[in-house]
């Protein structure tokens, strides 16, 4: 395979089905790069001393997608050697244990594709209008990501 036959490619998903590891690295392989790095966000069962029954996503979709893709574009300014990138984000309920949101990013060497996936959940978390309710045993509460622009701009 000539190298200009592997361009490269951004898959982003948001969907309601459980997420699979197996697929999302797959589709960030190629036979040019050495490297590929995962981030898998799941859901745990506690939060500051509260047992937590599972977690619900709700995103402004086409917004949501959009700002992924300039995250994935960001990316690819930042580290020009890297081949592929996919970010999956779980919508809906997600049982304790299982994925919100899993990264690849494939690269010639380790170093680029690492700070890439770290760069990607970071920017993530901060700029995408996806939002994330922790159901408890008795109650349950909207989650603010510390690292969200507009949630600190009043404070």
């Amino acid at each position: 395979m000539d190298e200009s036959e592997d361009v490269p490619k951004d898959f982003i998903k948001l969907k309601s089905e459980k997420l699979s590891v197996d697929e999302v690295s797959e589709l960030v392989v190629s036979p040019y790069c050495g490297a590929v790095s995962l981030f898998i966000g799941t859901t745990r069962n506690n939060f500051e001393g509260k047992k937590v029954i599972h977690l619900e996503y709700e995103a402004y979709t086409s917004m949501a997608e959009t700002e992924i893709k300039k995250i994935c574009s960001d990316v690819r300014q930042k580290w020009p050697s890297v081949k592929h990138i996919a970010v999956h984000h779980r919508l809906g309920v997600v049982p304790i244990t299982e994925a919100s949101v899993i990264i690849a990013v494939s690269s010639p060497h380790r170093a680029e594709s690492l700070e890439a996936v770290t760069y990607c959940i970071n920017t993530l978390k901060a700029s995408v209008p996806i939002w994330k309710k922790e159901i408890y045993e008795d109650k349950y509460s909207w989650k603010e990501n510390k690292e969200c622009f507009w949630t600190n701009s009043e404070k």
